[in-house]
């Protein structure tokens, strides 16, 4: 158990594994025919706390296309219903299956099942981090920009300082990158998520700033990036979250401040007309689909390199 790898933050990569994760998932993405059979045999197992959509269809997909087989298992389908605990249900699956993918409520139980598992455990959401997802972004930036250099792009994180952005803003500090989040006061991400990111900034070179203006925000721009305002689990703040949020829409006028060449991005889903507008998802600037697609290709990486000890390539 001590030597197994798990994905539960992007912290848990340095830059180098990132960028091999990265090399893997451009082979595994222009490559598909030679990966057929890399998860022979396999088996994926997927807890499931919250409703998903990207998430349970890539994650299932991509076992498929790498040969394997993945279990969907929501709280309704596990006896964690019934009281057994996170650590036992780790223990036993550990015993039947090559990995665990877990989409949890809490990130508690994400650290113990990887806690107790001999297997790699991957964080496919938390309410603290969302790795697969903003490794899959990481990936498209670079696809999209065609560089391997990200320090000299700036990342502009608009909304709420929620997992999503947390991951981002990890993740730009291991990279070196200039990663900027515009939220309103009182929106911030947890505390030792932005101390965490700056201790990092400081040895990669990272530029790590928080801003509450849009407009300064995006000045200057590469990549614009939104998420919804509420997140899942906060449904009962969603009306004061659009009074609070709707200067914060991602729409022409915003994108017309950020560079001619700026990409936009969000995780999905979408909540068009409050966080972007259609004209903005729709248009020529936008690579959100291309986006979810990566994800499926980046998981299909990480799976392999987790398990690069007993895959078939």
């Amino acid at each position: 158990m001590k030597n197994t790898k798990h994905l539960i933050s992007v912290t848990d990569l340095t830059a180098g594994e990132m960028q091999e994760v990265f090399s893997l998932t451009h082979s595994v993405k222009s490559e598909r025919e030679k990966f057929y059979n890399a998860l022979a045999h396999r088996t994926l197992a997927m807890i499931f706390q919250k409703p998903s959509t990207r998430t349970r269809v890539s994650f299932e997909t991509g076992m498929t296309q790498l040969g394997g087989h993945a279990i969907f298992l929501s709280n309704q389908e596990l006896q964690l219903k019934r009281g057994e605990t996170i650590a036992d249900t780790s223990r036993t699956l550990s015993r039947y299956v090559d990995a665990i993918m877990i989409r949890s409520n809490n990130h508690r139980d994400v650290l113990e099942l990887a806690g107790t598992s001999s297997v790699p455990v991957i964080n496919g959401l938390s309410d603290i981090e969302h790795p697969c997802q903003v490794l899959g972004d990481i990936y498209t930036i670079l696809e999209k920009k065609s560089t391997k250099d990200l320090s000299h792009l700036k990342t502009t994180f608009i909304g709420d300082g929620n997992n999503v952005s947390n991951s981002l803003m990890l993740a730009s500090a291991v990279l070196g990158m200039h990663f900027v989040l515009c939220t309103p006061e009182g929106y911030e991400p947890p505390k030792g998520i932005i101390e965490k990111s700056i201790e990092i900034a400081r040895r990669t070179g990272a530029k790590i700033e928080i801003l509450s203006s849009p407009v300064k925000a995006v000045d200057g721009s590469d990549i614009i990036y939104t998420d919804v305002w509420t997140s899942m689990g906060k449904e009962e703040e969603q009306s004061k979250r659009k009074e609070i949020f709707t200067p914060y829409q991602v729409n022409s006028g915003l994108l017309s401040r950020a560079n001619p060449s700026a990409i936009v991005m969000h995780c999905l889903p979408a909540r068009r007309g409050e966080e972007i507008t259609d004209e903005v998802m729709d248009g020529p600037s936008s690579v959100v689909f291309d986006q979810a697609e990566n994800r499926m290709h980046v998981q299909k990486a990480i799976l392999l390199y987790l398990l690069k000890e007993t895959c078939n390539i």
